[in-house]
């Protein structure tokens, strides 16, 4: 069974690109992929000030990491997002909407104060299901 986007009468439409919730039968790997933030391969921060730019490092970094297990982004069934500052939320989606095809993840984003490196707008993990 692929990925399936669960729909309720009972909830409203989601706001961004997620679900608000995924079904996928688990019989293959799952794949837990920690905490991306906008880092390159090199060691440094990607799009300092930029929140575009960030989101997409830390998207590339999410595709880098499942591809890594073998799969693809349309794997990943869950998502949480932690940022710097909620008003970033348009910018992120636009991103993510580059990245996620439908079905879209399962997601949380929630504003945090700090992250591991001050530089860090935006950090992503992610729960990918393979088969």
């Amino acid at each position: 069974m692929p990925k399936q986007q669960i729909h309720s009468d009972k909830l409203p439409r989601p706001s961004g690109v997620f679900s608000h919730a995924t079904m996928i039968e688990a019989t293959g790997r799952l794949v837990f992929i920690s905490g991306m933030v906008a880092r390159r391969a090199d060691g440094s921060i990607a799009g300092i000030g930029d929140i575009e730019a960030q989101t997409r490092q830390v998207c590339e970094n999410l595709k880098a990491a499942v591809e890594a297990a073998g799969g693809t982004m349309d794997d990943i069934c869950r998502v949480d997002v932690y940022i710097r500052n909620m008003e970033h939320f348009p910018t992120i989606h636009k991103v993510r909407r580059e990245y996620f095809g439908a079905p879209a993840p399962a997601s949380t984003m929630v504003e945090v104060t700090k992250m591991t490196s001050p530089e860090a707008l935006i950090e992503i993990s992610a729960i990918a299901v393979l088969p």
